[in-house]
């Protein structure tokens, strides 16, 4: 199986190569992306795979990995429209006039400073954080702003699924013996967030740093993950959209780990990679 893909991955990297050599290809087309996704997978299993895939698959089996954990912003799920635009839009009848810009880069400035009335942010549902960062991001502290706010951002409408074809991974996983974990730095609205986008019978286990009281890169997160779902931590790969706190905090918990975006582009991928067929 490692080395059926193998194979495949060099198949698919010489039309990545061709356009590296000079031979144009339409730049901002699906044909563009699905090159780049392309030689980002055959770059990985070029370099290293076979050896890593023998590895793993002497310790556990043709299946290199017993349990998958997954972020949830900006891996499993990402927001509908911009975060500026939204606050913006809300806050016109509440008195907002900042423009979006304005209001991004006043969010970037709040959200990067230390929150100062505990160690984490997220505690219970959030409200204090995210009071915090409306009204320093729009200049608005009214009470009924910040609630419309927080509300959108429970419902499917303010949401939508990274990954079209996520279901059906999850389901070959399932079947697979795989078990599956949402590890999400998140308030308590994570989980009625799931069900509200239908996908959170895909999980064998949620662990929510509000609930959890540790916040990734922490380890302690990950192995809790790890223990919900009964397995070592060096059993488990993690995957997420950020390198300090998904990548490396998982593999400070013993967790194998793959950057969303630049080590993996699918769930699909990552299912054929830990050797589960879709």
């Amino acid at each position: 199986m490692a080395a059926a893909r193998l194979g495949s991955a060099a198949a698919r990297l010489r039309p990545a190569l061709a356009t590296a050599r000079g031979e144009r290809r339409p730049l901002g087309t699906a044909a563009a992306a699905e090159v780049a996704a392309d030689a980002g997978v055959a770059r990985w299993e070029l370099m290293g795979a076979r050896e890593y895939y023998d590895y793993r698959r002497a310790i556990y089996g043709d299946i290199t990995h017993k349990a998958i954990l997954v972020d949830a912003a900006g891996t499993l799920l990402a927001p509908t429209e911009p975060m500026a635009q939204v606050y913006k839009t809300i806050g016109q009848k509440y008195g907002v006039n900042y423009s979006e810009d304005e209001i991004l880069m006043r969010y970037r400035l709040a959200y990067a400073q230390p929150w100062g009335r505990s160690r984490l942010r997220y505690v219970n549902d959030g409200r204090p954080f995210w009071q915090h960062i409306v009204s320093s991001s729009t200049g608005c502290s009214d009470l009924q702003y910040f609630e419309e706010l927080y509300q959108y951002y429970t419902t499917e409408k303010a949401w939508h699924l990274c990954d079209p074809d996520a279901g059906r991974v999850f389901e070959a996983l399932r079947r697979a013996g795989v078990k599956t974990a949402v590890v999400s730095n998140f308030d308590t609205r994570l989980r009625p967030l799931l069900q509200a986008l239908k996908c959170d019978s895909w999980f064998d286990a949620v662990a929510v740093s509000a609930e959890v009281a540790a916040e990734k890169p922490n380890p302690t997160i990950f192995l809790k993950a790890c223990e919900l779902l009964g397995v070592k931590p060096e059993e488990a790969v993690h995957i997420g959209d950020d390198r300090r706190n998904d990548v490396w905090g998982a593999r400070d918990a013993g967790c194998d780990a793959w950057l969303w975006g630049s080590d993996v582009y699918s769930f699909k991928e990552v299912a054929e990679r830990i050797g589960v067929d879709v």
